[in-house]
């Protein structure tokens, strides 16, 4: 029985992925190629080169760059190559070990130098005008390639535009007589006076250099001195930081107990008082917040025998005003101190000497100044909303006194020292706050109150009323 042929089924046509593979894996002979599904049929005569071509147009093969071209027998030359025709075979083809061209440069040396020898102008201009052909012919490849690399196609272009814009602006100037005006002026031109002109620019020039100079020496100073206020910010940080660690070991024990033996307050005082000399404004104020928060300003009720601060049942320590022992006693560290613009809300400054100290634009918002020392300090712009000047009512108030001792129930002799003293600008002033300073400030504390004290007597002045 004959076989009958089977018709071809669409399942059993080659794929165009099996066809590319059986090219790549197949010795390269002409041969003819099955029809791809929806592509006319390629011709089987082409080049394979040209076959390549055509398979890699579409779709189905772009992701086959694994392919070696070589085995097709085409050579990978760049686009910007083929379009330069410095591929192999184009008209900038040639290599420097070529015999033909070796020989024609020497010959053409040769001649040349027969020529400048036996002093005759036609071989001499023969071997130089050959000489030159011949090593161009040699360098064309290189210098091809050189070009291509740096220039794109589109940049020559651009290139010769460039040079066709520069011929035409020079042939406008010849047309339109410019040149012969400016041959004319070159001619007519004053050179004394261009000499002079150019000693007076040059020294501006020098006057430039020299303000340079000066503008780069006053920027290294600037930056200078940025670091090192920076540098000496982190070393007062430093010393701040060590200062907090030294005194809560001192004043804390292992129990964790308030102690003021008199040994620890007289160190821990020290320690305040030297630091609190070294350091600017801002780590005075960091102090000063760090020893009030820690009620290590306040006087504090003590057990007479131990020495400890009572507690006061709230989880805190009970305050004494009258008879209480403060742990660091700040007597005279803040006179004449610096501490403008700081922030000190909260503070226990009482009984402290502030005198003529700088509290300008300080936020006292709440801080304690009874019986503080204000003789002719500056507390101009400063925040005084909620701060204690005095206790008691301001009808019976008064400053402090060196030899009476302090009411705190009628408030005499608990205010605070403000003669003299600079309140001018201050803010949130209240009512009592200015009664309190008009009446013990005196008359060049009075010009500087806001408001005036237009109706308070100077009690300065003024026969004084016998506190009951």
């Amino acid at each position: 029985m004959t076989d009958t042929p089977e018709s071809p089924t669409p399942s059993k046509l080659p794929t165009p992925a099996e066809e590319m593979e059986s090219l790549v894996n197949s010795p390269p002979k002409p041969r003819s190629r099955s029809t791809v599904a929806g592509e006319s049929p390629l011709p089987t005569t082409a080049a394979e080169p040209d076959l390549l071509a055509a398979m890699t147009e579409t779709d189905d093969f772009q992701h086959l760059s694994f392919l070696h071209l070589s085995r097709f027998g085409v050579r990978a030359a760049s686009g910007q190559e083929s379009r330069l025709g410095m591929s192999e075979g184009g008209i900038l083809s040639g290599r420097a070990d070529s015999p033909l061209n070796l020989l024609v440069l020497g010959s053409a040396c040769l001649v040349m130098g027969i020529g400048l020898g036996l002093n005759i102008p036609i071989l001499g201009w023969v071997g130089a005008i050959g000489a030159l052909l011949a090593a161009l012919r040699i360098l064309a490849p290189s210098i091809g390639r050189a070009l291509a690399k740096l220039i794109s196609p589109r940049q020559w272009g651009q290139v010769f535009a460039v040079l066709g814009l520069g011929v035409a602006l020079w042939g406008l100037v010849q047309l339109t007589g410019l040149a012969d005006r400016w041959q004319y002026q070159w001619q007519m031109m004053n050179w004394d006076a261009v000499g002079a002109l150019g000693e007076v620019f040059g020294a501006l020039g020098q006057i430039l250099i020299a303000i340079v100079a000066v503008y780069v020496a006053w920027r290294q100073y600037v930056i200078s001195k940025d670091l090192t206020i920076q540098q000496n910010t982190i070393t007062q940080q430093q010393t701040i930081d060590s200062y907090f660690q030294g005194i809560s070991e001192l004043v804390l024990d292992e129990e964790g107990l308030l102690e003021d033996w008199p040994q620890e307050r007289a160190i821990a005082e020290g320690r305040t008082a030297a630091i609190l000399g070294s350091i600017d404004a801002a780590g005075k104020a960091k102090i000063i917040r760090f020893l009030s928060r820690s009620r290590l300003l306040t006087p504090l009720k003590r057990d007479r025998r131990l020495g400890r601060a009572i507690f006061d049942g709230a989880g805190g320590y009970e305050e004494d005003r009258e008879h209480g022992v403060r742990v660091i006693d700040l007597g005279v560290m803040l006179a004449k101190a610096d501490l403008s613009g700081t922030d000190l809300r909260w503070v226990d400054l009482s009984e402290a000497n502030l005198f003529r100290a700088n509290l300008s634009y300080c936020d006292l918002f709440k801080a304690n100044l009874s019986r503080c020392i204000l003789y002719e300090a500056n507390l101009r712009g400063a925040d005084l909303k909620g701060t204690q000047l005095f206790y008691g009512p301001v009808a019976t108030a008064s400053p402090r006194s060196r030899t009476d001792p302090p009411n705190y129930r009628t408030g005499a002799h608990t205010g605070a020292v403000v003669e003299g003293a600079n309140f001018s600008q201050v803010q949130r002033l209240s009512e009592e706050q200015r009664y309190y300073c008009c009446a013990w400030g005196g008359e060049k504390t009075r010009r500087t109150i806001p408001g005036g004290c237009e109706g308070i007597p100077n009690r300065l002045e003024s026969p004084q009323p016998t506190a009951s």
